[in-house]
């Protein structure tokens, strides 16, 4: 991304923003995809909360129902809290392995292209073949559609 001092240099900057103009700095911040994550994350927390206390209830008032809506709830905050924090984790991620920290612990390090590279070098193969007359296929020697005389 950018080199440490620039990234410094840039935070600097969007503090004397904030301070100069409160207002549009609320804006930023709300619009800053981490802070959206960081949101998500917390509302996963409170439905957990939630759901716990329903667990309890339902037990003591003997309603089936609240026990099994405190458990649905518990699953889905659960399942909502990891979908949102893996993509704050990936939106972070890139960030600070650019800048030169290390990969998380336990993670395996990427090597050679990106999975879109990939894809986009196996078009450009694809389409190199079709163009010398073998329709794309490996060890295909004619087109799939042969030229007809007119």
């Amino acid at each position: 991304m950018l080199p440490e001092d620039e990234e410094r240099e840039l935070q600097e900057i969007e503090q004397a923003l904030c301070r100069d103009d409160p207002k549009f700095g609320r804006r930023m911040r709300a619009s800053d995809p981490r802070m959206h994550y960081k949101r998500k994350l917390v509302q996963a927390q409170l439905g957990f909360v939630i759901g716990m206390g329903l667990l309890p209830a339902g037990a003591v008032t003997h309603r089936v129902y609240l026990g099994t809506a405190g458990v649905v709830i518990v699953l889905l905050s659960l399942a909502w809290a990891v979908v949102s924090w893996r993509r704050y984790v990936a939106r972070i991620r890139p960030a600070r392995s650019r800048v030169g920290t290390t990969a998380a612990k336990g993670t395996k390090p990427r090597l050679g292209p990106t999975r879109q590279a990939r894809m986009m070098k196996r078009m450009e193969e694809r389409w190199r073949r079709r163009q010398e007359g073998n329709g794309g296929i490996p060890g295909r020697t004619q087109s799939l559609y042969p030229l007809r005389p007119g």
